[in-house]
């Protein structure tokens, strides 16, 4: 009786574990993915990803925005650096960008707390008028490892966020970094677009609250299978991303071929071009595939910011030869939507190049 009474309340502890562990299920939503494995080494030295272990750090050009009021040839110097860094990288590094150290600081703060909740409380979570489906974790269309993303994010749209009354610390703070991350983007986007002759006002005209995203991601400590992937390798479907990353790193980037780790600098936000860009700019600008690898024992804090346009805005590059068809945002994502359900991945760009005969 006493046997019985100790298996029960060990049971019991486990679920009540189970239930009020922040972290994602992974390992037992994936478990056809892990129990696939027929390798010879135990779980705990495998590395499945050998590539990833080799990588060379870099670091990101860094540009100082403040070089844009001293003056117009200093401003035309610093408006150049950002046009070369998109051209030749695809991604840099912004200090002097106008959002306080102490605005991103709560940010962090704020977004610990959030992922700190018990991952059932997450998974419903109801505090905030965050829309349905905003919580994610996990790759629902993985095949296999490769295809895993050992990460947990919340994926907001910015009519959530700015407006909401600020009706608790989190949303004050979300729509106070949400409306000065979006400004940057802004000015960042007309710079870029001037610099190639074009003085449009077609992002402040497309890319609007309702379309723009924030994205809170938390990769949680990955310690049983080395090399995991935090998230796989990719390119965004965006204009430009603004990244908030804390000091721990796992960020790569592609560059000449190779893959490079960005050294993480958390006084900096890193910039890069999304595939809307590179297609609107005839390829001037590079959307360049990057990802992130999971940490084994730390986790890791990032904040995004995806600047969007409607979905029915058409994509379309003013220089000829054109080297993409033009397509609307809407038709890109259904075409990303479906490549990834066919085969566990993006396509992107390629799917759009002018057919040559």
């Amino acid at each position: 009786m006493v046997v019985s009474s100790a298996d029960q309340s060990e049971h019991l502890n486990q679920q009540v574990s189970m239930e009020e562990t922040a972290d994602p299920p992974f390992e037992k939503t994936y478990k056809s993915l892990f129990s696939n494995l027929t390798a010879t080494a135990p779980p705990q030295k495998m590395n499945l990803m050998p590539e990833l272990s080799s990588v060379e750090e870099c670091e990101l050009p860094l540009i100082d925005l403040r070089r844009l009021s001293l003056g117009e040839s200093e401003a035309a110097a610093c408006r150049k650096q950002i046009a070369r860094a998109s051209s030749e990288w695809g991604f840099f590094q912004v200090v002097n960008h106008g959002i306080s150290g102490e605005v991103m600081e709560r940010m962090r703060g704020e977004q610990k707390k959030l992922f700190k909740k018990p991952f059932h409380e997450k998974k419903n979570y109801k505090d905030l008028n965050f829309s349905a489906g905003s919580y994610r974790w996990g790759t629902p269309s993985a095949t296999c490892l490769k295809q895993l993303s050992w990460s947990e994010a919340f994926h907001v749209s910015l009519s959530d966020v700015i407006g909401s009354g600020g009706i608790d610390s989190l949303s004050s703070i979300m729509e106070q970094f949400a409306v000065m991350v979006s400004d940057l983007s802004q000015k960042l986007v007309d710079i870029l677009a001037e610099e190639m002759g074009e003085k449009s006002c077609f992002f402040k005209e497309t890319c609007l609250p309702s379309t723009c995203y924030l994205r809170l991601n938390r990769y949680p400590p990955c310690p049983i299978y080395p090399q995991m992937f935090g998230i796989m390798p990719h390119t965004d479907s965006d204009f430009i991303t603004v990244l908030h990353q804390d000091h721990i790193g796992g960020l790569q980037l592609v560059r000449d071929g190779k893959w490079f780790a960005v050294k993480p600098n958390p006084d900096a936000l890193i910039i890069n071009i999304g595939d809307l860009f590179q297609a609107w700019s005839n390829n001037v600008y590079k959307s360049v595939e990057h990802r992130v690898v999971a940490n084994p024992l730390n986790e890791r804090f990032s904040a995004a910011y995806f600047f969007c346009p409607s979905y029915d805005t058409v994509i379309e590059s003013g220089i000829e030869p054109c080297v993409y068809r033009s397509f609307s945002f809407g038709e890109y994502r259904k075409q990303v939507q479906e490549d990834v359900k066919l085969f566990g991945h993006k396509i992107g760009l390629p799917r759009f190049l002018v057919k040559t005969h």
